[in-house]
């Protein structure tokens, strides 16, 4: 019964994340509208920690620079959109990242980590844009740094999860499972939208 729990919490999450608002700067102050930010968007929370759990699973220096890469990247995002860059297919770009990155856990594909840095690059700059896109009567810094941290916390669960299913018996099978679960939550979310 215990193992069932999370499994159930996120379908619970997950079925009701398309309820939950972004929260209001001036009512709850710039920094923890950007926190929430990525939180109560599924497709960020799945892509996030995704790229945890796929550098856990390249492990060495991948457990940092992956996850970091993502972040810088994230914020060069955020910039272009406050500065009013246009970026075409930021959303379909999103879902796409969230296929893409449960794919890679998926497939477990021996890449380097440059590879692996460009592509996770490539998708953190279109997650940054949609956050400077929605940044609204927020303040530009406090908001970008709830972002990050809020990111950095999601890189992390996943790192803690890739490493914990590392440690079990079938650590290559769950963690395959993880991102292929990760790729089809990714295509019911663009499906459904």
């Amino acid at each position: 019964m215990l193992r069932r729990l999370p499994l159930a919490a996120f379908f619970a999450l997950a079925a009701t994340a398309p309820a939950f608002a972004h929260l209001d700067p001036a009512e709850h102050g710039s920094f923890a509208a950007g926190f929430s930010h990525p939180l109560f968007g599924l497709d960020h929370v799945l892509v996030m920690a995704a790229v945890g759990l796929w550098a856990a699973s390249l492990g060495g220096r991948a457990l940092y620079l992956v996850p970091s890469v993502f972040v810088g990247t994230m914020a060069a995002g955020f910039m272009a959109a406050i500065l009013g860059a246009p970026l075409p297919f930021v959303e379909p770009v999103i879902l796409a990242s969230v296929v893409f990155v449960g794919l890679m856990v998926a497939l477990a594909l021996p890449l380097k980590i440059g590879g692996v840095m460009g592509a996770v690059a490539f998708f953190a700059f279109f997650h940054g844009h949609a956050h400077g896109g929605e940044l609204g009567a927020a303040g530009a810094l406090p908001f970008a740094a709830g972002f990050a941290i809020a990111t950095a916390m999601l890189h992390t669960a996943g790192i803690g999860a890739g490493i914990a299913l590392g440690r079990l018996r079938r650590a290559g099978l769950l963690t395959r499972s993880a991102g292929a679960a990760t790729a089809l939550a990714g295509l019911w979310l663009a499906f459904a939208s």
